[in-house]
């Protein structure tokens, strides 16, 4: 499927600040419950799921592309550019840098960041399994629908408060109008062992979400958390791209599928994805990220010459209209 500007530098952690997180580090403030959501957040987050939904149209366009050969490329080249990016960063009087040593000296975050980067690798893995044994729309929409429950139940274990009414609703409206957009009219077969993994991707990419917003709502640097995430992800995804079929990355269209997959898609939408979950929930962020297979199927129409039927486009509305709520602050 699943990073930045402005200031970089987090300040000290102030009694102001002290209602953004709750004494675990889980935001609180917006919690699990939906509530005080920013309008500022969200938009980053859509951002993000809008160019992830870009991908697989780019894809199409990349001769002789195993899907894992994509994964790695995308996962190693994304974490470059993040690291990159949070080792040229700075705010204020910080040195460049500051973010990511600040991070590998805190040993409480070490845990988080092995859970993201682990998150990462089996999301990507389990989701490109589950397409080639169930096909491409059951696990779309089994992985991308089930993230938000996962989120949900996690922010249930970690911070003890049901979620609010305002999410659940908009949460269960997205996933019912991303159903209708993936398969409606579609004949896709269901495969039980696909749908296992497909949803054990979604568990996937709910914990990496929930563990980098942990880490960006107790001060971490959401380039640095990114960076770090992301690289620790790459490493062990580096001797496995000799032998992943990645002779297309050599030539110069693929040289260039590669770059806008690897440094867009994946570096810049994942800076803007910590970007956002800074001030937007675990929960509401991947409700949000519903948006991708809007944006995927609206790409399909336009540039791949494919057609969505009546059902498809009601439920390509019925998503726009639930992800309405979660973008507009909700009243104090």
């Amino acid at each position: 499927m699943s990073f930045r500007t402005l200031s970089f530098r987090m300040p000290a952690r102030s009694p102001a600040r002290s209602s953004a997180s709750s004494p675990s580090g889980h935001a609180s403030a917006s919690g699990p419950s939906g509530r005080g959501l920013p309008g500022g957040g969200a938009l980053p987050i859509l951002a993000a799921a809008s160019l992830w939904g870009t991908t697989g149209t780019v894809r199409t366009f990349a001769d002789g592309a195993s899907s894992l050969s994509v994964a790695a490329m995308r996962i190693v080249l994304g974490g470059l550019v993040l690291l990159a990016s949070a080792a040229l960063s700075r705010g204020g009087a910080a040195r460049r840098g500051a973010g990511l040593r600040r991070l590998a000296a805190d040993r409480r975050a070490r845990p988080l960041v092995l859970l993201g980067a682990a998150a990462i690798i089996v999301y990507q893995t389990a989701f490109f399994v589950a397409a080639a044994r169930t096909g491409v729309a059951v696990a779309t929409i089994v992985t991308i629908g089930s993230a938000p429950a996962f989120a949900g139940l996690i922010g249930i274990a970690a911070r003890r408060a049901a979620p609010s009414r305002r999410w659940t609703l908009a949460t269960a409206a997205a996933v019912a109008g991303c159903a209708l957009l993936v398969g409606g009219g579609a004949d896709a077969g269901a495969d039980p062992a696909g749908i296992a993994l497909a949803a054990l991707a979604g568990l996937a990419y709910a914990a990496y979400t929930t563990a980098t917003s942990v880490l960006i709502t107790r001060g971490g640097d959401e380039r640095a958390v990114a960076g770090t995430v992301f690289g620790v992800a790459a490493v062990p995804l580096l001797p496995v791209l000799p032998f992943a079929g990645s002779g297309w990355i050599l030539t110069g269209s693929g040289a260039l599928i590669a770059g806008y997959l690897g440094v867009v898609a994946t570096g810049g939408a994942y800076l803007l994805f910590a970007r956002g979950l800074r001030t937007t929930p675990a929960t509401a962020a991947t409700t949000l990220t519903l948006a991708e297979p809007a944006v995927a199927a609206v790409l399909g129409v336009v540039l791949l010459g494919e057609h969505l039927g009546a059902l498809a486009l009601a439920g390509l509305a019925l998503l726009a209209a639930a992800l309405v709520p979660l973008v507009l602050p909700a009243r104090k």
